[in-house]
């Protein structure tokens, strides 16, 4: 008995830690095929993801991908979500941008016509339209002419200097009272407020504003802004009306003048 014992010890297996060695590296190498299974990216759906969202950059449409059910695969892909675009948000972020940068040029035109201002000749107001100037004719013209009085000169010098520090679009609109004008040089209302609008518009060419930037509109006695039953109102009538215009606002809709009374008049976009 004692001899066959130590005939099974003088054969013992002194090798066995080869077996573990074995399962260690099997499951190491197990371990980089599953890693690198799932660092795989499949091109194709990874180039059309990459255009969705280009494209919903660019034109503010919701991402819409064809994708199929996950499997765990290496190459699933997974489903996106549609929220809000994110060129919605961009937009709005420019939109209160140019707001506050209009704001800025508000409060400039505000400083450089502070006297006419006070004295309730110049009216400044802000929208999400832009900023529009409303200028009583008196401050710019004699009775019945288009030719803008030599004391007015500088003001609208002054007014194109500040405007010129934007490049956003400028309607200038013409506007006249309710009693008909026959002259020689203006038959109607209608060639008064065009000519007064086209007066403002070129001194600003002349003091630097790009023509491009600017639009004439004249617009006769439409669009009152007080009643033109006493002197006072169809004095409040008789006005030029200078509007700096939000670009982030604009779309290819047709733009709506807005009356100070609430009424919205639609024409078509100058631009």
């Amino acid at each position: 008995m004692a001899r066959r014992r130590r005939s099974e010890d003088e054969h013992e297996n002194h090798e066995r830690w080869l077996v573990s060695y074995a399962d260690f590296i099997t499951l190491l190498f197990a371990f980089f095929v599953v890693m690198y299974a799932i660092s795989s990216v499949n091109e194709g759906k990874y180039r059309v993801l990459s255009s969705a969202i280009v494209d919903a950059f660019r034109t503010g449409t919701a991402i819409s991908l064809q994708t199929t059910p996950p499997t765990g695969g290496a190459n699933t892909m997974i489903e996106v979500a549609q929220n809000k675009p994110v060129a919605k948000a961009i937009k709005g972020e420019q939109q209160l941008k140019e707001q506050a940068r209009l704001g800025s040029l508000a409060i400039d035109l505000q400083k450089v016509m502070e006297p006419l201002v006070k004295g309730g000749q110049v009216k400044i107001t802000q929208s999400p339209k832009g900023v529009t100037i409303e200028i009583r004719d008196s401050a710019l013209f004699p009775i019945a002419q288009a030719q803008p009085a030599p004391q007015s000169l500088q003001v609208l010098a002054q007014m194109a200097k500040v405007l010129s520090q934007v490049d956003n679009p400028i309607t200038v609109e013409g506007f006249t009272d309710n009693i008909p004008i026959r002259n020689t040089f203006y038959p109607s209302n209608w060639e008064l407020s065009a000519a007064r609008a086209g007066s403002v518009v070129r001194l600003f060419v002349e003091n630097g504003i790009a023509p491009a930037r600017l639009v004439a509109v004249g617009r006769a006695e439409n669009l009152p802004v007080a009643d033109n039953a006493s002197e006072e109102g169809r004095a409040s009538n008789r006005r030029v009306s200078i509007t700096v215009r939000s670009v982030a606002a604009e779309d290819s809709k047709p733009l709506a003048v807005e009356s100070l009374d609430g009424a919205a008049t639609p024409h078509a976009n100058p631009n």
